[in-house]
């Protein structure tokens, strides 16, 4: 018996399991302390299975495992979904890479030291140049932190929903450096066009996520096998909220620069990384 290796739950590993039963390829799991373990039963079936086991971790929502599972499955395969929180908490963390994670950690915390009355040092600690007595451009990571302050329980929500269903679709599937790329060119050249345009009294990660918002429309336009293409509804209904930014319909201060600032690194990114043959 020659190991795959591992799935977060059950319910995943039992789709691969039926495709590779359409393919004459005996597998079967077993459990672990976190997730499962696949494992082939003929050594000459492991190669094929390695390569699918690896799609299958770049794209497990692929058509073709679905109908494998009506075509092979059986309804004598009880499987154990486990405790519907810990399911949500799995899916949550699966949804995203360590990066994706640790960007949403870092808005959370600093947004709780808003709250609970923080608000004063951690601005003066992380604002743009200019926005507070005594900041001046030696204090280089001034450029970039503003992007992880925000303001309003929707304005932080709303950007780190985005971050997570784009930021985490990029990286699981690209992996971490075209996504760490965008954040530290999004997150610091549109903040210096939203200082030219609005000054320095600004924060949010609004420029990152129009940024990988730009990046996922030309990859799925461009590179559609990337698997990170995004829906034109919700391509339309960001630009359309870009428009709104720049009326006062909903009386807010919306950072159109870094707005446009990121979707046009993002676009850019794309356009080059959509080239590699890789």
């Amino acid at each position: 018996m020659l190991e795959l290796g591992h799935l977060p739950n059950e319910r995943a590993a039992q789709a691969l399991i039926d495709y590779l039963k359409g393919q004459g390829i005996d597998c079967q799991l077993q459990h672990a302390e976190q997730g499962v373990i696949l494992s082939v039963m003929k050594e000459q079936d492991y190669g094929i299975a390695k390569q699918e086991y690896d799609h299958f971790i770049r794209n497990p929502y692929e058509d073709k495992y679905l109908k494998a599972s009506w075509d092979n499955g059986t309804t004598g395969t009880k499987i154990d979904y486990g405790a519907p929180g810990l399911q949500l908490v799995t899916q949550f963390l699966s949804g995203a890479g360590p990066l994706t994670l640790s960007v949403m950690l870092s808005c959370t915390l600093i947004y709780l030291g808003f709250i609970f009355g923080f608000a004063n040092p951690i601005f003066e600690a992380l604002s743009f140049f200019g926005a507070v007595p005594g900041s001046d451009v030696s204090q280089v990571w001034r450029v970039f932190t503003p992007s992880l302050m925000h303001f309003s329980a929707m304005h932080i929500i709303f950007n780190l929903l985005w971050w997570w269903y784009l930021g985490g679709k990029i990286e699981n599937k690209l992996g971490v450096t075209p996504l760490l790329t965008l954040l530290l060119i999004a997150g610091t050249l549109p903040n210096l066009l939203q200082y030219a345009i609005g000054g320095p009294n600004f924060g949010g990660l609004s420029g990152v996520v129009y940024a990988v918002v730009g990046y996922t429309w030309i990859m799925g336009i461009k590179r559609p096998e990337k698997g990170i293409g995004l829906p034109p509804a919700y391509i339309c209904f960001m630009l359309v909220w870009l428009v709104f930014g720049f009326t006062d319909m909903f009386g807010l201060s919306i950072a159109n620069g870094a707005h446009i600032g990121g979707l046009l690194v993002g676009l850019a990114q794309g356009f080059i990384d959509s080239r590699r043959r890789t």
